[in-house]
This record gives structure tokens, C-alpha cells and sequence, in this order.
């Protein structure tokens, strides 16, 4: 596979059959995410054993993310499905109510909404679609006036233009799926609506004593979806192994004009602090529907991939939609594309710009630099943990990068990582023994053929994670 970027996609009604997973792993995509706002418990471990299944016999090792679903901040349900907003129109949502709503007032999932808000405040619903000037608060019940109107269906989400709800971001269902994820082993947690640094600092504290029995430890993926945790950015980024730019719940709280800055923003930080980051929500929202993506859509994708994302995400699209299979391959022919239109005439400067302070990053820095102005076929690097694979691949560079590892979850792991190829190897206690493996695995696969040169990293002793201390140059049959 030639691709750099990575495709993460939605795994729903549309996409669960053994058949259908199949098709979508040869399609292209690297990681999945199971969406723990739908479904019960036994639904996602059924799922989850359904991917690794379909994984084994395409013969491809995809990573699992489990997505939390967060706080329910949501209206609750109506006696006739749904009602007619009129701009205008007073409108109550009261936390005290329990009987379904009406064309007057609504029940709240989220009870702390009359606490959040004050007369002045604009909520936006149904994704910013139906908005709300509050006129006061009474009690339990949060008086409002139609601005902008429209249908307002059941559990529909409620937003605060501006941020300020103090839904905490991890719920006692969310714990419940936290212990659900760790016993399938998920590769990657994402958290919903994180604030701060200590939202995703309880969340990895929970994860690793749910996955004790298995002695696992997940990814954790921050979520940036709440206006504060905007300027929490970096302490957030240094807490988490990753972000993804949610650009739903985020649009509707600082608008969507702000948005384009502010996925460029986190991506670039993402990858100058050696995080992973994923770019996700409507990237080919017309493909539910449609066979074909809008050419607006096409842009979208391509940009993410300009800007360095490691990876595209899909909901919608390969959960419900009519089309899942014909998404995923449009968007990896879009990836593709974009990827060679790259300029790589500022490597250099890349290089230059960066500094590092530990062996093993200096050792993966320079296996780049010289595999850049060799034009050596390929970097080859020995992980453990996949950490070395990971510094490697936050350069943009032609040079396709193969993570070999002798460990399963990090070859599963590393499948997020935007211009990583992950493979597993036999362990060796010798290390010539191991690099005349690493070589042959490349070889067999037809990366590697003879007279080709590749740069080939490794840590000696062999089997110590962090302990990559060497950097060799190679040419195969030399």
C-alpha cells in the first residue's frame, strides 16, 4: 500500500456484516472506530471480534478505536417524534419535566443546563441548526425565544455558543464502556468533550485499571470538540497520545468559520509535539446518500492531508450510509492523489527547525535525513513500542517508513500512523539475525529488490522499548 494517510471508519448497521468488513478492509481502512453512543455492550465486543476476525482472513492487522459517547447533552423525547420550531416562538426546555414534550416545551437529558445559562445566552441545537436566545431561567426550566426555527426531533444535542456547560467529560457510562473496550482490547480510546488536561489524565488512569487483567494499555485520542479546550490545547496534547479535530460539536461552539484555522492549528501541534492526530466529521457526508462525493468534499480531504493529518475519519458515511465501500475507495484514491502533489523541497528546513535531546529520536531523525538525500527505497525500523516508527513519521518525506515489531498490539497500534506500514517479525535475540529478517520480510513482499538501498534502524541490546541506538545504511544483496 502506497498511501501515507489513514483511513478511520465508522462500523454501524450499513457495515457490520462479515462480508461487508471485509470489503471495507480491502477498500482501505487502517483503523476502526465503534461508536459507544449506539448500541449495548455485547453489540461492540460482538463487533470488535468481527473486525479482528475479518482482519485475519484479508490478511491485514486494522487497529480498534472505541469512541466514548461523553455527556448527553440533549433535549429529551417528544410525544409525536418531533416538533415545529417557529422563529419567534417562546419555547421552555425544563429539566424538571417527565412527560414527553410538546410545541412548548421539552424534557432535558441534561439536567444542568438552567445552572449553565443566564438571560443573553444563545443555545444552538440539532448541530447548530435550530437556535435559542434564553430569556430567563425559572427553577428547573430555561425560558427561551426561537431565533432561528425548524424541526427538533428527539434527543437532539444542545450547545452553548461560546462553551461554558459543565458537563463533566466522563459519565458513569462512559466508565462502564471504558471496562466493555479494555476487555476487547482496543487499541485506541477516544474521550468525548475533554476541557483540560485532567479529563484525559482520569481517563487514562481508568483504562489502565480496567485493562490490568490483559495488562493492557490503550492509545487515549482527545477529542476536541468544547471551546475550552481550546486554549488547554497543549496541556491536553502532552496528556493524550493523539487529538482528533472534531469538527461537529467544535463548529457549532466557535462557528464554522473558525474552524478551518483551527484544524490547521492542532495539526501542526499534533505533530511538532509528536502526537497523532485525526481529521473527522462530514468529510463525505453527500456519501450517504450519494455514490459520488461533492468536488467541495474532495478539497476537504485533500487539504487535511496538506496540512499532515495521519488520518481522514468517516462516521456517517460507513455506519448508515448506501454507499460504504464506494466511500472508503474515493476517499483513499483522494489521500492518494493529494499525497503526490507533496512538496518536499522544504525537508530540510523541517529538519532544521526540530531539535531533540534523546538518542532514539536522534537516531530516527537521522535515518530520515539520510534516507531523504540518499533516495533510499525504504526505512526500516525495529519497535518495540512503535515509538521510533511514530517520531519518523512526523516529517513529511517520500520515503515510505515500515514499523517492524515483534509485538501484535504495536503493529495494530501503529496502523494510525500517517506514513507508517506496520509488519510483524519473529523475535531475535542477534541482532545481524534480525536485520537479515527485516530485510527478507521486505524482499518477499516486493518493497525491497536488489541493488535497492534502505535505511534500517534498531536498538541494541535487542527487546528494550526506547533503547533504539542504531542507524544502518543498506543495499539488498550488498
Amino acid at each position: 500500500m502506497s498511501r501515507q494517510t489513514k483511513i478511520v471508519a465508522t462500523i454501524g448497521p450499513a457495515s457490520s456484516t462479515p462480508e461487508m468488513l471485509e470489503r471495507l478492509l480491502r477498500g482501505g481502512v487502517d483503523v476502526v472506530r465503534l461508536n459507544f453512543s449506539h448500541g449495548s455492550a455485547a453489540d461492540h465486543v460482538a463487533r470488535a471480534a468481527a473486525v479482528r476476525e475479518a482482519a485475519q482472513r484479508v490478511g491485514r492487522d486494522v487497529a480498534i478505536m472505541a469512541d466514548l459517547q461523553g455527556p448527553k447533552i440533549r433535549v429529551g423525547r417528544f410525544e409525536a417524534g418531533q416538533t415545529v420550531l417557529e422563529p419567534g416562538q417562546p419555547f421552555v426546555l425544563d429539566a424538571g419535566r417527565s412527560e414527553p414534550g410538546d410545541d412548548t416545551a421539552v424534557g432535558l437529558d441534561y439536567k444542568e443546563l438552567p445552572r449553565d445559562v443566564r438571560p443573553g445566552d444563545i443555545l444552538l441545537l440539532n448541530d447548530g441548526l435550530l437556535v435559542l436566545e434564553v430569556t430567563g431561567v425559572r427553577g428547573e426550566a430555561v425560558h427561551t425565544v426561537v431565533k432561528v426555527g425548524g424541526v427538533l426531533a428527539n434527543n437532539k444535542g444542545i450547545n452553548k455558543q461560546g462553551g461554558g456547560l459543565t458537563a463533566p467529560a466522563l459519565t458513569a457510562k462512559d466508565m462502564d464502556d471504558i471496562r466493555t473496550a479494555m476487555a476487547f482490547q482496543c487499541e485506541y480510546l477516544a474521550v468525548s468533550f475533554p476541557k483540560s488536561a485532567t479529563d484525559m489524565e482520569m481517563a487514562r488512569q481508568l483504562a489502565n485499571v480496567a485493562g490490568e487483567p490483559w495488562r493492557h494499555r490503550p492509545a487515549l485520542i482527545a477529542k476536541i470538540e468544547r471551546s475550552e479546550a481550546i486554549p488547554q490545547l497543549e496541556p491536553i496534547l502532552k496528556a493524550s497520545d493523539g487529538i482528533m479535530v472534531a469538527r461537529g460539536d467544535l463548529a457549532v461552539e466557535v462557528g464554522n468559520a473558525a474552524v478551518p484555522a483551527l484544524q490547521k492549528r492542532m495539526i501542526k501541534l499534533a505533530r511538532v509535539h509528536d502526537k497523532i492526530v485525526i481529521t473527522a466529521t462530514q468529510m463525505m457526508e453527500s456519501m450517504v446518500v450519494n455514490p459520488v462525493p461533492t468536488r467541495a468534499e474532495v478539497s476537504d480531504v485533500a487539504n487535511a492531508v496538506h496540512d499532515g493529518t495521519d488520518a481522514v475519519m468517516l462516521s456517517a458515511e460507513t455506519a448508515t450510509g448506501k454507499y460504504p465501500v464506494e466511500t472508503v475507495e474515493a476517499m483513499a484514491a483522494i489521500c492518494e492523489a493529494a499525497e503526490r502533489a507533496e512538496d518536499y523541497s522544504r525537508v530540510d528546513a523541517d529538519f532544521a527547525n526540530r531539535r531533540v535531546t534523546r538518542i532514539d529520536q536522534s537516531i530516527a531523525m537521522g535515518a530520515l535525513f539520510t534516507a531523504h538525500h540518499l533516495g533510499c527505497r525504504a526505512i526500516l525500523a525495529l519497535t518495540e513500542s512503535g515509538s521510533t516508527a511514530l517520531w519518523m513519521s512526523r516529517y513529511k518525506i517520500a520515503v515510505p517508513i515500515y514499523g517492524l515489531t515483534t509485538q501484535p498490539m504495536t503493529q495494530r497500534r501503529m496502523a494510525l500512523y500517517r506514513n507508517v506500514h506496520p509488519i510483524l517479525m519473529q523475535v531475535h535475540s542477534d541482532r545481524d539475525e534480525a536485520l537479515r529478517d527485516a530485510e527478507a520480510l521486505l524482499v518477499g513482499r516486493g518493497v525491497l529488490k536488489p541493488g535497492d538501498t534502505y535505511a534500517i534502524t534498531c536498538g541494541e541490546p535487542m527487546g528494550y522499548p526506547g533503547g533504539t541506538n542504531m542507524l544502518k545504511v543498506c543495499r539488498v544483496g550488498g
